[in-house]
């Protein structure tokens, strides 16, 4: 899913003034023995799946199911308007010896126009829904960047990636700050009757559905 979730998801939080190069220290005057270089102070990387976290949340859950009740009326007309074509090409298949060529031609006129209107109400259902979908994912985002970036700031991390958008081939459980951060998100951001979780799916012709926080 190409929107503001990709945008919001691939985070990277370089907190404070931490330096990755290691920093040295100057060689005392009439010393023999060589200047030792300082350590490097050790970085703390952090691991969150965005999408994930955006999806669990109450808040999360709780818009999925207001588009789910929102885009269902839609989604049962579209499925009308299949239904009816459907119905129109089973009349023409199995009636086709005995219709004549002016009913023929009335009923495949009918279909044609149906799947226009089917094609039109789609799009429009789309364009409605990406648009809602946008709109909460970059309202929600926001306010977990900000969670993010306060919790990583208050436990000493250097860095968190976002292991959905990002190759990461190894990393410990330990690194894995989504739980965390989900209570966090809730904590601050209280939600009444969040609604159970749902997968999120783009209304399409045959079975439109309304949206998975991609």
């Amino acid at each position: 899913m190409k929107n503001r979730l990709t945008t919001l998801a691939v985070l990277m939080v370089a907190l404070g003034s931490t330096s990755f190069l290691p920093a040295q220290s100057a060689a005392p005057a009439q010393s023999a023995a060589p200047a030792k270089s300082a350590m490097p102070a050790q970085n703390k990387v952090g691991i969150i799946n965005m999408q994930a976290a955006l999806a669990t949340t109450a808040e999360g859950k709780k818009v999925i199911a207001d588009l789910q009740k929102k885009y269902a009326p839609r989604q049962q007309e579209l499925q009308r308007l299949q239904q009816e074509i459907q119905a129109i090409q089973d009349q023409l298949s199995k009636q086709s010896a005995t219709l004549s060529d002016e009913e023929q031609g009335r009923l495949n006129r009918e279909a044609e126009d149906k799947q226009k209107q089917l094609k039109r109400s789609t799009e429009d259902a789309q364009t409605d829904f990406n648009q809602d979908r946008d709109e909460a994912i970059g309202r929600i985002g926001k306010k977990m960047v900000q969670v993010i970036h306060d919790y990583a700031a208050q436990n000493g991390f250097t860095l968190v990636l976002d292991g959905a958008q990002i190759p990461i081939y190894y990393a410990s459980t330990d690194l894995d700050i989504t739980g965390e951060i989900i209570k966090r998100y809730d904590a601050a951001n209280p939600v009444a009757d969040a609604g159970a979780p749902a997968k999120p799916a783009a209304p399409s012709a045959a079975a439109p559905s309304a949206p998975k926080p991609k």
